[in-house]
């Protein structure tokens, strides 16, 4: 933990005070060098957060000082202060708390990307979710449901009742079925598990069907061999945020912190996050 200058907003940013952040798999990968690793030293990590508007830049019109919201920056979020772009953030739902809210970002934004925006996943189309309890795939089976896809999910023992709970139509527990045995002819697949999970997939799609993946590069070949359009979920727009906002002050988006870390403790955060059996999101708050 070191002092640092707070940094100044520049034309079309904001300067935020972070109340909570994100703790996302990408950033132990990053850490581990398993990701290429930023550019500039020293690092501050992280991308997600919630807060309150602090100062703004200039031509900023959007925001104001003392708006609650929560976004992704480049500049880093394990910190007391982060800049971002304007239309990088969102006003946070006044129903839900600064850690719910830090969890959304990389989570509920690449599930958004991979179901709505790009995998555009329509009624009746058959979901594959591999680690549907998981950070993103809690809010996947989520939106596929509100959109209305017929949701399959895999999950650990532990999380079979709970991803039930999410709307998923139907649970394969991971550790005692396989699920190439169960489900055929899908439509759409998001994986957030690759390996061998990834290798036994294919056999369950249907030709002409999505697969997105975010947890790592699927083999454009063995793609090509079935089929299926690759799709690899980009960074969300101001319209995701606002939309994933939206849904959540109707009441239709739950969101399941599995656990909150103080900054301090941020070490032992990232060794949680990398077992890789959660449920949910881990976050850090700021007591600074």
């Amino acid at each position: 933990m070191e002092q640092i200058a707070i940094p100044q907003p520049q034309a079309g940013e904001v300067l935020v005070r972070i109340y909570a952040a994100g703790v996302l798999p990408v950033d132990w990968k990053i850490r581990r060098g398993l990701f290429p690793m930023p550019v500039q030293f020293p690092h501050i990590p992280g991308t997600a957060f919630a807060g309150v508007v602090e100062a703004v830049g200039e031509g900023v019109s959007t925001w104001q000082i003392g708006d609650s919201v929560f976004g992704r920056s480049t500049k880093g979020t394990y910190a007391a202060y982060t800049t971002a772009p304007q239309d990088a953030i969102a006003g946070k739902p006044a129903s839900i708390s600064y850690e719910e809210a830090a969890a959304l970002s990389g989570g509920a934004t690449t599930a958004w990307r991979a179901i709505v925006s790009e995998g555009k996943v329509q009624p009746n189309e058959r979901v594959l979710i591999h680690g549907a309890a998981g950070g993103v795939g809690m809010f996947a089976v989520q939106f596929a449901k509100w959109v209305g896809a017929e949701v399959i999910g895999t999950a650990g023992p532990s999380n079979v009742s709970y991803v039930a709970s999410l709307g998923a139509d139907k649970v394969i527990d991971y550790s005692s079925e396989r699920f190439e045995e169960i489900v055929q002819d899908v439509d759409f697949v998001l994986d957030t598990v690759s390996g061998d999970t990834l290798a036994r997939t294919w056999s369950v799609m249907k030709q002409g069907g999505r697969l997105a993946s975010i947890a790592g590069q699927p083999p454009l070949e063995k793609a090509k061999q079935h089929g299926i359009t690759l799709i690899r979920p980009g960074i969300a727009t101001n319209e995701d945020l606002t939309a994933i906002a939206e849904l959540i002050e109707a009441g239709k988006l739950t969101i399941h912190i599995e656990q909150s870390f103080a900054m301090e403790d941020v070490r032992q955060a990232h060794e949680k996050s990398q077992t890789g059996h959660g449920r949910g999101r881990i976050v850090l708050r700021m007591t600074a």
